[in-house]
């Protein structure tokens, strides 16, 4: 019952992002480009509303599905590590079009293309799984 819950939250999350447009390669490919509002919008808003409500839930009025008060961890320190990450993650997106979840919806839409894409991220992933000792942290 529960999974059934999170499904139908995604598909209207997944909705949502169809109908404003935010999947779509063009907006993306505007955003980058610095020629429309419209993605930043979407993002800020998305920024915004997360801080208001991580800050109300820090004061206890909002509670996790269990009833406990939700908790964020402090992050560790390492500016350049997040910087680089976060470039990459960029980078990936504006080559792409998209970042993880909506690969998942555009596929959804039928843009069977996305196929090789997922499976790439998946790789990707499994490949930073296998080096993640290796690497700086």
């Amino acid at each position: 019952m529960k999974v059934l819950k999170f499904l139908i939250v995604g598909i209207f999350f997944g909705i949502v992002l169809v109908k404003s447009e935010a999947v779509s390669w063009y907006r993306i490919y505007e955003m980058f480009r610095f020629q429309s509002f419209h993605m930043y919008g979407i993002i800020g808003t998305a920024i915004a509303s997360g801080i208001i409500f991580l800050q109300i839930s820090k004061k206890g009025y909002i509670k996790s599905i269990k009833g406990t008060n939700i908790v964020v961890p402090k992050k560790e320190n390492g500016l350049i590590r997040y910087i680089l990450g976060g470039t990459i993650f960029g980078l990936g997106w504006a080559l792409i079009g998209a970042c993880p979840g909506p690969m998942y919806i555009l596929l959804g839409t039928g843009v069977w293309s996305m196929l090789i894409v997922i499976a790439a991220a998946i790789l990707g992933t499994f490949i930073y799984g296998l080096l993640k000792s290796k690497l700086p942290h």
